[in-house]
């Protein structure tokens, strides 16, 4: 199973494989990824798509009362230009391919698939007033495998107005769409089944813009990987702890009762839980504190844990909930206009979790350091057999710590961007986009500083006279190469980052 971020999209489930709903209100992160990897296919039950079209009903009735921005209307800074009643469905079709205007390199599969499950749960929440059949050739999308070609540049946390418009003109069979390779089909192949092109109606096409559905979509996977990663590291640090004969006073249960902040109690109760009864203290005598890579990981790490908490809970509040400008009433009969696709919430979370995984990264490349000591393992440095001048694990010291850098430029906080657009008429924007953006490469990078301290925590507890009984080490010294002899490393850090997910299920 491939664990990176941007990993291929699998083909579709055969018939009878697990089911996501989408119905407007339910659709959690887990759900998005695994309609994103093609692992389960859309169900979308007949009272979402009732709620969906009374919200279709409603804005036809209020476009007849009166204009609607974007239907009767231009948009950005020609809000106030009429469209003419005959010309609104050839309005909607100039909008749709005036957007799409994205440029860069093509998004891999998964990423606009997880968008594709975004919009089309979204919908299904009933205030866009667009088309039912929209929804339907949506979720059709995702069971067939396929999705439209989308660029990677022109969103700017205010609507993801350029991917959603090549979305849109695929819908309707102006672009082609791509199957789980991410082409289309070569000369010779059988063309793979399709959705039926939707016939665009008038106000379908800002219906279907008014979101931030490819941001969504992203930060969804980046916080699913992100939390499998995070719940590993207990498990990382835990090997650490043990192979440098660290105190367990640092995370005693009644320490973190007394400052009770959720992350913290919770990464020290893991690393408590993961190492058992294991006498991994048989040293402490030499030294009354740990460095603080062990000592205060509990802090740090809890601190990601919260934050990604927070980001799991924002993105499942913004894909259980219309977006769109305006959004339909269809009880009350009302359009209201409003700024909800503005995506603050969603990049301060994205950035704020990129931060504190730096914080948590820097302890990983700590320990890593730390396992080289032999002042603090009582083995030879760098964790090298041979002769005296041998390397050993030395080089992931740098290794770790390039990916670190990484992190660190992932960690500059999109949201603090700043643009003025369209006359001025928007005069500002989040960057949930690119903050989604970097954490997906955090979220790499991270993988691989982990790994590094893995792979030399397994090293060291290996050389031990006496291995502690702990099941982490069990797992991962099955899965990682046994030699200490000086040798490239490179694949048993590659075998590290295979391992985390199982790590992370302990």
């Amino acid at each position: 199973m491939d664990t990176s971020t941007d990993g291929p999209t699998r083909v579709p489930p055969d018939a009878g494989a697990a089911r996501v709903v989408l119905d407007g209100r339910g659709l959690g992160v887990p759900g998005v990824v695994r309609l994103a990897d093609a692992e389960a296919d859309p169900v979308v039950p007949a009272g979402a798509l009732d709620r969906a079209r009374r919200s279709w009903r409603a804005a036809a009735q209020l476009a007849a009362a009166g204009r609607l921005y974007g239907r009767g209307t231009g948009v950005g800074a020609h809000r106030s230009v009429p469209v003419d009643t005959a010309d609104e469905a050839g309005h909607g079709l100039r909008l749709l391919r005036s957007h799409a205007g994205g440029a860069g390199g093509l998004l891999p599969a998964r990423q606009v698939r997880a968008m594709l499950a975004v919009r089309a749960n979204q919908l299904l929440a009933g205030g866009s007033g667009i088309q039912p059949a929209f929804v339907t050739a949506l979720a059709e999308a995702l069971r067939l495998g396929l999705h439209p070609a989308v660029n990677e540049y022109g969103a700017v946390g205010t609507g993801d107005l350029t991917a959603l418009a090549q979305t849109g003109l695929t819908l309707i069979g102006e672009r082609p769409w791509l199957g789980p390779a991410g082409e289309a089909p070569g000369p010779g192949e059988p063309p793979p089944r399709l959705p039926a092109p939707v016939t665009l109606q008038p106000g379908d096409t800002l219906a279907l813009l008014s979101s931030n559905a490819l941001a969504l979509g992203q930060a969804a996977l980046a916080a699913h990987r992100l939390d499998e990663l995070l719940c590993a590291t207990h498990a990382v640090a835990a090997l650490s702890l043990a192979a440098v004969s660290g105190s367990p006073e640092a995370y005693a249960a009644p320490v973190h009762a007394l400052r009770p902040y959720p992350g913290p109690a919770r990464a020290a109760a893991e690393v408590r839980r993961l190492l058992g009864p294991a006498d991994v203290a048989h040293g402490t005598g030499r030294r009354i504190q740990d460095p603080y890579g062990f000592r205060a990981f509990p802090q740090a790490h809890g601190a990601a844990l919260e934050a990604a908490d927070r980001l799991r809970g924002i993105v499942e509040v913004e894909i259980n909930c219309p977006s769109e400008n305006p959004v339909i009433d269809p009880d009350a009969l009302t359009a209201h206009h409003h700024g909800g696709f503005y995506a603050a919430p969603l990049a301060l979370a994205l950035d704020g979790l990129d931060l504190a995984l730096v914080q948590t990264a820097q302890f990983s490349a700590a320990r890593l350091s730390a396992l080289g000591r032999s002042d603090l393992t009582g083995l030879p440095a760098f964790l090298a057999s041979g002769p005296a001048s041998s390397s050993g694990t030395m080089i992931l010291e740098y290794t770790a710590n390039s990916a670190l850098a990484e992190l660190r430029s992932c960690a500059v906080p999109a949201s603090a961007g700043h643009a003025v657009l369209s006359h001025g008429v928007e005069e500002a924007a989040s960057f949930a986009g690119q903050a989604a953006r970097q954490a997906l490469r955090a979220a790499d990078a991270y993988a691989t500083v982990l790994a590094c301290e893995l792979v030399t925590a397994v090293r060291a507890l290996r050389m031990l006279p006496v291995a502690p009984p702990i099941a982490a080490l069990t797992v991962a010294a099955a899965g990682l190469p046994s030699g200490t002899e000086d040798r490239p490393l490179t694949a048993d850090v590659l075998a590290a980052v295979e391992l985390l997910p199982r790590l992370a299920r302990l």
